[in-house]
């Protein structure tokens, strides 16, 4: 359970059940291993199939493609609560569940969905989804990997880089050049043992260790046209349709992060005493505490909103880009203000909050960097106002 009272944000009896059922299989399975998870850049790939019983990585996917057919809230609470435990089991979960089971469910045909869903939402698979490059990250529509259309299919040639989930995917979705400028991207199903597809560069990361992230290489690599996922030369379309929805969702990473900071912070400044008396009787502490809570609550109070908006189908562009911005820069301070509660031991490793303060970083910059969601906020609301 939080150290923290948690507010009561009436997201329903079902997104309660998802909370309860999640945070009992963290705490259970995820939170005991999460140091050795760290220590180890180790995927635990055994969890997979375990929260697959749970339904865990389909849930936002119709019930007759073997999901529990709910909504983006119920999915952000599984990933807050799971990322409460692990951050990286947090990003790789959300990178299989969204990124890409529910951009298959979205855009699969029904012969697709009957391929690949099935194993992926019981766990047995690992699923991915490969957009960015190296010298294409928040320009992601300037992608090089090229697809060239021959008989049956298409040739493949190129690399993708910051990829989640590569190294152990059975499943990916690939985004490549099928002709000229935006208007010539296409999304495949590309599967691990294809020939002419191999693993690159894997990429030793400050934080969020365990989930592994790599290169992607491809080598003449042959895509049959049944791998073809949306409209030929649509993959833009594609791509940033689910935009909006990986945003939601992954902002909810952040939320995890905040609570466990609070998780370790209040039993600690309760118990540590300094001059005699507890520190968090001092009203310096105090007043961190209470900012860390309200950053924690505000958070959650937009990406909650966006998630329902985009169970609605009511989303804007820039609030999602929003809930992600508020969400992603606050865990940064939560994280930084646990370390600093702490004092020396928050800058050990017998302590948690160091690497809850090196995960946090990473969606300051990644699935689009904050400057590329402001740029995109303002653009949008100045145009929409002009």
């Amino acid at each position: 359970m939080p150290a923290a009272p948690m507010l009561d944000f009436g997201l329903g009896e079902t997104a309660d059940m998802i909370r309860d059922t999640t945070s009992r299989f963290a705490a259970d399975k995820i939170e005991p291993i999460s140091a050795k998870i760290d220590a180890e850049d180790w995927f635990p790939e055994a969890l997979w199939p375990q929260m697959g019983e749970l339904g865990l990585h389909g849930i936002t996917v119709e019930e007759e493609w073997g999901g529990l057919g709910l909504g983006y809230l119920e999915h952000c609470v599984a990933v807050e609560e799971v990322s409460r435990a692990s951050a990286s089991v947090g990003l790789s979960y959300g990178a299989h569940s969204n990124l890409c089971v529910n951009q298959i469910r979205r855009w699969g045909n029904d012969e697709q969905k009957a391929k690949y869903l099935p194993k992926l939402i019981s766990g047995e698979h690992v699923g991915s989804l490969a957009m960015s490059e190296a010298g294409a990250g928040s320009d992601v529509v300037s992608m090089k990997l090229k697809a060239d259309a021959v008989q049956g299919g298409y040739v493949l040639n190129g690399t993708k880089f910051w990829i989640t989930n590569a190294e152990y995917a059975d499943t990916l979705v690939v985004y490549g050049k099928t002709g000229e400028g935006s208007g010539g991207i296409t999304a495949f199903f590309i599967e691990k043992d294809m020939p002419g597809f191999s693993i690159g560069q894997k990429i030793d990361k400050v934080g969020m260790r365990g989930s592994p992230t790599a290169e992607l290489v491809f080598n003449d690599c042959e895509v049959p046209n049944e791998n073809v996922m949306g409209p030929v030369n649509g993959g833009v379309g594609v791509l940033m349709s689910g935009l909006d929805y990986e945003r939601a969702v992954l902002a909810a990473i952040q939320l995890g992060v905040m609570q466990a900071c609070l998780d370790v912070v209040l039993p600690f400044v309760r118990e540590r005493k300094q001059f005699g008396q507890p520190i968090g009787s001092f009203q310096l502490m105090q007043a961190k505490v209470a900012d860390m809570y309200v950053a924690l609550n505000s958070s959650r109070a937009y990406v909650y909103a966006v998630a329902r908006a985009c169970d609605a189908g009511q989303t804007t562009r820039f609030d999602a880009a929003g809930s992600i911005l508020l969400a992603s820069e606050n865990a940064v301070q939560v994280a930084l203000e646990a370390v600093q509660a702490l004092g020396g031991a928050g800058y050990t490793k017998d302590w948690p909050v160091e690497r809850y303060m090196r995960d946090a970083k990473l969606l300051d910059i990644g699935a689009g960097t904050n400057e590329i969601r402001r740029m995109l906020i303002g653009r949008e609301l100045i145009g929409a106002s002009g």
